[in-house]
């Protein structure tokens, strides 16, 4: 915010009604009482005080005063100008644009309506250059349309989750798989994950969706173990940002396993980078899970967060390459270079590695003389459905 004061005395105006929309106010002190005219005679709206807000909306949608502010004792305000309140704005979910357009316009109709004496009338469009100019109802209404037929296909169980193979390079075998989910919508078809998982994040939606996939893991690693499996695969599962922060992860593993009859061993958790940022709860998580031997892995190392003070200090079973290393590690000598003392630095750590993201002969030669021990990516093979991934553990 700005570090701008105003120091007002009882009495003393901070805007009046019908004047432009320069910026809004924070009380840091004193009482500001808004007043508005009805059949000529003045009348009190409201009495703000320490850290309330005043002179927001007629910023927001960019409309005169519709009231007058004025002291009434010593007062302190700190200013906030209008590109601050704008950048905020723009800045903001598309739906939180939707909700604040409606609650000005509801705040306009019903202020119109008091000073009048008539009955309030909604007006849909009485600025619409405030949120709806660059389409804001528009995303706002299909993202939660969105989220709602996530709910639905949540409900349904009709979200897939598919299972891509991690490859071990010195016993030429799969040794085990990333789940990940995927969502077919009706009428769109496939929806990028990126997109589908990000908007589970903004909700409690990615609690039951993590939850939903732990489910189809475990359901899936019993009937390997039915048809005779042994030793079963490992199954990844990443873990989000959202259900370290609020939910119960090893909780949820172990309670899923028992209800499907299968070791939680087989369960691996995959935390990105991203949430090392959360040193103290990654590494609870990894000190709860090393006790019921469950291995945690840090997914997309290199992609940004990495810092070597907290890859000492949290004892990660695996760390997974970013696939960018890999893509550029045969023309690049000096990505070469670093893939070959990641690789040597994981060991050390008493670690395994995954390279991610393989898809030549040439790049796995690669990694192999490097002792790298598992790969990951397309020359292995895509996401595979349960009947396509029987066939690489000999069931037909």
């Amino acid at each position: 915010m700005s570090s701008k004061r105003l120091h007002l005395t009882t009495g003393d105006i901070v805007f009046r009604e019908g004047d432009p929309p320069t910026s809004a106010y924070l009380v840091e002190s004193g009482q500001i009482e808004i007043l508005t005219v009805k059949e000529g005679m003045p009348m009190v709206l409201s009495v703000l005080g320490p850290g309330d807000l005043l002179g927001e909306m007629a910023v927001i949608d960019d409309a005169p005063r519709t009231a007058t502010a004025r002291a009434l004792n010593d007062v302190c305000l700190i200013e906030v100008d209008r590109a601050q309140i704008n950048e905020r704005i723009d800045n903001s979910d598309p739906i939180v644009r939707a909700l604040l357009k409606g609650q000005l316009t509801r705040y306009r109709s019903a202020l119109q309506a008091l000073r009048s004496g008539e009955a309030p009338m909604l007006r849909a469009h009485a600025h619409p250059q405030a949120c709806d100019a660059d389409g804001y109802d528009d995303q706002a209404m299909a993202k939660i349309h969105l989220e709602t037929q996530l709910r639905d296909s949540l409900t349904a169980k009709s979200l897939e989750v598919r299972f891509q193979p991690i490859y071990e390079v010195r016993e030429q075998r799969i040794s085990g798989y990333e789940a990940l989910v995927r969502w077919t919508h009706p009428v769109r078809g496939p929806i990028s994950p990126a997109e589908f998982i990000a908007l589970a994040e903004e909700t409690s939606l990615i609690l039951p969706v993590g939850e939903y996939v732990l489910d189809r893991v475990a359901e899936t690693l019993a009937k390997l173990a039915d048809q005779g499996v042994s030793p079963l695969p490992f199954i990844a599962v990443n873990m989000s940002g959202r259900q370290l922060a609020e939910a119960d992860m090893l909780g949820v593993v172990t309670m899923i396993s028992k209800k499907h009859g299968i070791d939680a061993r087989s369960i691996k958790i995959e935390v990105t980078e991203s949430l090392m940022l959360d040193f103290e709860k990654v590494g609870e998580l990894i000190n709860r899970c090393g006790d019921l031997g469950i291995k945690v892995a840090l997914d997309d190392f290199g992609t940004g967060y990495s810092n070597l003070g907290h890859l000492h200090k949290l004892q990660f079973s695996t760390v997974k390459l970013d696939q960018g290393f890999v893509r550029q590690m045969l023309h690049a000598p000096r990505c070469h270079a670093i893939v070959k003392a990641i690789v040597q630095m994981v060991h050390a750590l008493d670690s395994d590695i995954v390279a991610e993201g393989v898809e030549t002969q040439e790049q796995l030669d690669a990694l192999a003389a490097l002792n790298c021990r598992y790969i990951q990516g397309y020359l292995i093979g895509r996401p595979q459905t349960y009947d396509e991934m029987r066939g690489n553990h000999g069931l037909t």
